[in-house]
């Protein structure tokens, strides 16, 4: 053994539960919790970096976390159990580790201190310098001249390591390694369930053991020990203080077979650990592997790329693929405006067939020379323009192909399709497959779905945007790369996609609704809603002579000028020098938020004018500013439906929103006064009525519920006498209002909480309402409590047409958590079923529109309601195709109701 051999001993279930508490927690693709495991990971590169040990070892407790009650069953250890996010963990890293050829060692009736000391002492032996790293301080025992003990800590936000070999145990704690036994056995570690000596902290059992050495030696020397409990107490916790020794004192001759041989490092970036890696989203560490790491397909991956710099070129490229018999052809498309109004011009293009992909941009004087190997050309220098590129897409698609894009809907600006099933949409797919995450970039997707593991665009271009990459002359091996692998990835993805999809159920959905609503969403983007520049500008004028009055109404109750956007200065006038109750102190002043000034608005006049010189203040910026910016050439506002954001399945739109106009004040109302019907055109809106609440009626097929339906009832009239044992015709205004309230609080999975704050009611009669509710409808009840059965079971929630809400909140060890998890999977099947429906509603009224070939079109949507820009001569067929498809969206035990109404602009239409 060379002298100079380093041996790295870990305590893994310490490090790993560091790790778990040390970073925010994470989950990969498939809901597996893993910040543990990425947290332990970077810990031992870091270490091993900082030791460059040439042997490694983990030792792990069979079962985390153990108790050191070797010799006394009828001791309890009084430890929290593991959380459960982390105990998943615990196979994930030794999975990992062994994946990576490292040591691992456990033994039963063994804790891990006992095994890294043993092996320690192995080490030492050898001749060997041994670093242990943990935790755990009660491995500072284990400390010599050769042993090391590091333990990492927490400061300022970061990790640092402190390291101790015996002088430096002696140094901190005045004590030797083998001493700080008998200072664990007097002061005791909640930690490890080492009871210690009542009344005796850290400082007395080092000054105690500084000057006696042991326990034993104190013990005899009992009456002259300081301070007098302590004396006392070693006395009368004797035993209790020997059985601390006996807990403190790691094992070093335990009986285990340990080769160091075993324990030499090899090669620990393996084909199986970057695998895993992978398949746990471990971006950053896949940066760590060796190209030798990588599979075959992926190292040869960019020798497949060809830069195209010719429209000869790209012209003999397109005829091929045209005569491909490859399943889907994959497309990276790439524009210069992004706008839904404007059809951008192509900036470049990527085509993958056959294994292939091949880029070609269109031409600028910086792009006219290929730098890798390009595809020669014909010498005719033929350069390619945007008009090319659109040509080239669109010969594939009339060819008869099967294209696949990362964003169809964007791709629709440039080229049409005679067959939706000819296309393919990755984001959307994925979306359905994973819909809580945040976004579904290229690779995300190749990583889920081909085990590919592609650079990321922030890898390609750091933070620069796209106006300043696709003008680089210096980003063009990066910009053909990046194009590349999206193309190549849209060629592969969409039959691992569809067969993930086909097996949780959802091919259905993806292709007969999520899909034609692109093509339904693009048209909606692209027709946009118009908007009067004046009338716009008349109604912000509107507000801000009302936020004026409300802002001198609050400084003469103020008694002073102040910032009333400041919370701070608000909160003082408020509750500082106003006095007013309820005050919650903050670190930075009382707080004003909602839910404390909503409770004080009923008894004083200031709160109200506050509140509502938020609201007025929100629309001015929000709307009457906010949408003044966005209103294009054509005098229309070309909102984005964002179909892959939301995990219950609604659309949501941006830039700007309209989904979020305030209706529930007339001020906010108004806004849709701006927005009126283009000449010889009419607004007709049709509204769900109660969609949720009939859903639910289906899905629990409560009979009560249903009936109420079906006789055409008032259903918040019908529930109030049901629940207040009223008669029918004698339900009060009040009764039904609070009603209403259960009826959508319980489709939320309200608790009395919410109901009482909402109400303004106790908590008690809050909590009477809902059990009179279950009590009026008790297979609602029964539906409810079996929904959460499902989830927490399944991992996941389900709606009618078949879409999956995961619900991994169920098993999170926080109360809170769980509860959330409790009410998603109560809402998540009702709300989502909701949303499925409206949007085969909007599928079938945008299809059946072009079908009757009428020139009316659908131009928005918000929650359960579309807008329809009608023609007044089609007024009545619009009225109809909104009638028969809407209601006929879906077949359910209960009628589908709308409200249908037109106007001139959208206010008189709503």
């Amino acid at each position: 053994m060379a002298e100079q051999s380093k041996l790295l001993l870990i305590d893994g279930h310490s490090i790993l539960n560091r790790a778990f508490y040390g970073l925010p927690d994470l989950t990969n693709s498939k809901g597996q919790h893993t910040n543990a495991v990425y947290g332990f990971l970077n810990i031992l590169f870091k270490t091993m970096e900082e030791e460059k040990p040439d042997h490694l070892t983990v030792a792990f407790d069979l079962s985390a976390p153990t108790f050191r009650h070797r010799m006394f069953a009828d001791y309890k250890g009084t430890r929290k159990p593991m959380a459960a996010e982390l105990r998943e963990q615990v196979p994930m890293i030794k999975e990992m580790l062994a994946a990576m050829g490292i040591c691992l060692v456990t033994k039963e009736g063994l804790e891990a201190d006992d095994l890294l000391g043993t092996m320690s002492k192995i080490g030492e032996a050898a001749g060997m310098d041994v670093t242990i790293l943990s935790g755990d301080r009660d491995l500072l025992q284990l400390a010599t001249d050769k042993v090391k003990i590091m333990i990492p800590k927490t400061k300022k936000g970061g990790t640092e390591t402190e390291s101790y070999y015996a002088k430096d145990v002696r140094e901190t704690y005045q004590v030797s390694p083998t001493e700080f036994i008998d200072v664990k056995a007097l002061w005791g570690d909640t930690a490890d369930n080492i009871p210690g000596v009542p009344g005796i902290g850290e400082k007395t059992a080092i000054n105690i053991i500084a000057a006696y050495g042991s326990i034993e030696a104190a013990h005899e020397h009992a009456e002259d020990l300081k301070p007098p409990r302590a004396a006392r107490n070693i006395v009368d916790f004797w035993d209790q203080a020997r059985l601390s020794k006996t807990l403190a004192t790691i094992d070093v001759h335990a009986k285990i077979d340990y080769d160091l041989a075993a324990a030499q490092i090899g090669n620990i970036f393996t084909d199986d650990a970057y695998r895993l890696c992978k398949d746990w989203g471990f971006k950053n560490i896949l940066l760590r592997f060796d190209k030798e790491s990588v599979d075959r397909e992926e190292k040869d991956l960019t020798s497949r790329f060809s830069h195209l710099t010719s429209r000869t070129a790209f012209e003999e490229m397109i005829e091929r693929a045209g005569q491909s018999q490859e399943t889907w052809i994959g497309a990276g498309l790439f524009l210069k405006d992004h706008s839904a109004a404007r059809a951008g011009q192509i900036r470049a293009l990527a085509i993958s067939f056959e294994g292939k992909a091949f880029f070609a941009e269109a031409d600028t004087e910086a792009r006219q020379l290929s730098l890798f190997g390009s595809e020669a050309d014909d010498g005719s220098g033929d350069l390619i323009q945007s008009t090319d590129l659109r040509r080239g897409l669109q010969a594939l698609a009339d060819a008869g192909k099967n294209l696949a894009f990362l964003d169809l809907k964007e791709a629709l600006s440039q080229l049409s399709f005679s067959d939706r099933g000819r296309s393919f949409d990755l984001q959307v797919a994925a979306y359905l497959l994973d819909p809580l995450s945040s976004s579904y970039p290229t690779e995300d997707i190749a990583r889920d779905q081909l085990a590919l593991s592609i650079p990321s665009y922030s890898e390609f271009f750091g933070k620069k945007k796209a106006d300043q990459i696709w003008e680089d002359p210096e980003e063009v091996e990066h910009r053909m790369h990046y194009a590349c692998y999206q193309a190549y990835v849209a060629s592969r993805a969409p039959q691992k996609l569809l067969k993930r999809l086909e097996e949780q159920g959802m091919r259905a959905l993806y292709e007969e609704v999520e899909l034609p609503l692109v093509y339904t969403l693009y048209d909606m983007e692209t027709a946009g809603i118009a908007v009067e520049k004046e009338a716009l500008k008349s109604y912000g004028d509107q507000l801000v002579g009302r936020i004026n009055e409300l802002e001198e109404g609050i400084y003469r109750e103020a008694g002073e000028t102040f910032n009333i956007n400041s919370p701070k200065q608000l909160g003082e006038v408020l509750f500082g020098q106003l006095g007013l109750p309820g005050a919650r102190k903050t670190k930075t002043g009382y707080s004003t938020a909602a839910d404390v000034l909503d409770p004080l608005a009923v008894n004083y006049q200031i709160v109200r004018d506050v509140l509502e010189f938020r609201q007025l203040t929100k629309l001015k910026s929000t709307y009457a500013d906010g949408l003044a910016k966005v209103i294009a050439d054509d005098g229309r506002i070309h909102s984005s439906f964002q179909q892959t954001v939301t995990a219950t399945g609604r659309l949501s739109s941006t830039e700007p929103n309209l989904q979020n106009i305030p209706i529930r004040m007339e001020l906010g109302k108004e806004i849709r006064r701006v927005f009126p019907a283009m000449e010889g055109c009419v607004f007709v809106d049709s509204d769900y009525s109660q969609i949720e609440l009939r859903v639910l009626a289906h899905l629990s097929q409560d009979p009560k519920l249903i009936e109420a339906y079906r006789q055409g009832k008032d259903i918040h009239r019908a529930t109030a006498s049901l629940v207040f044992h009223t008669p029918f015709e004698e339900v009060t205004d009040q009764q039904r209002s609070n009603a209403k309230a259960v009826n959508f609080g319980i489709v939320y999975g309200i608790s009395a909480f919410g109901l009482a704050k909402d109400l303004g009611i106790s908590r008690e009669e809050a909590q009477e309402y809902i059990d009179g509710y279950f009590a009026a409808y008790p297979r609602l009840h029964d539906y409810l409590d079996g929904l959460v059965e499902f989830a927490r079971k399944e991992g996941y929630a389900v709606t009618l047409f078949g879409r999956r809400r995961p619900v991994p909140e169920l098993k999170n060890s926080n109360f809170m958590q769980r509860q959330f998890g409790e009410r998603v999977a109560m809402n998540a099947p009702v709300q989502g079923t909701a949303a499925d429906i409206i949007k085969i509603a909007m599928v079938r009224v945008h299809d059946r529109l072009a079908k009757e070939g009428l020139r009316s079109r659908l131009i928005l949507t918000v929650h359960d309601e579309l807008l329809v820009e009608t023609f007044e001569q089609e007024e009545q067929e619009v009225r109809e195709i909104l009638d028969q498809e809407m209601r006929g969206a879906a077949q359910l035990s209960v009628e589908l109701e709308i409200d249908t109404h037109s106007g001139r602009n959208w206010y008189d239409a709503k």
